[in-house]
């Protein structure tokens, strides 16, 4: 771990699920993947239904009001969004939580922050699948 000030330490954000079985799988395949230091964790109970079927609406601005303070203030330089098996907050089969998810990915990768976004996908055994390709800062 480098030091904990803001201007040496690497960040990542995890837009996730409330759920608390999703939390440490997410968190250590960023640090792994992307090598960050801390992961700065926005949390709503089904995020993907959120940003994929209401992009406009006030949860969708209150969680890019939250990744906004992780990439601009914390150096934030990826960010995940993520869908899971058995999500209590979104309760539909996976393959309209994987449409949701590429959704939501676009959602995020609009907002254009100078930070790559990926779509991660937690199975029921809580492994981490990169479930949408990894996308450019701002794109």
């Amino acid at each position: 771990m480098r030091d904990t000030g803001h201007d040496t330490a690497a960040f990542g954000t995890a837009v996730n699920c409330m759920d608390g079985r999703v939390q440490l799988p997410v968190i250590e395949w960023l640090t792994r993947q992307h090598g960050v230091d801390y992961v700065d964790v926005v949390t709503e109970p089904g995020p993907v239904a959120i940003l994929a079927d209401a992009p406009s609406g006030t949860r969708a601005r209150s969680i890019r009001a939250r990744v906004a303070i992780s990439v601009e203030k914390h150096g934030s330089r990826v960010v995940v969004v993520v869908g899971h098996h058995d999500c209590a907050g979104n309760p539909v089969g996976e393959a309209e939580q994987r449409r949701q998810l590429r959704a939501a990915v676009d959602t995020v990768a609009s907002w254009g922050f100078a930070a790559a976004v990926a779509g991660l996908w937690l199975g029921p055994g809580w492994h981490v699948e990169r479930a949408v390709a990894r996308r450019g800062p701002g794109r």
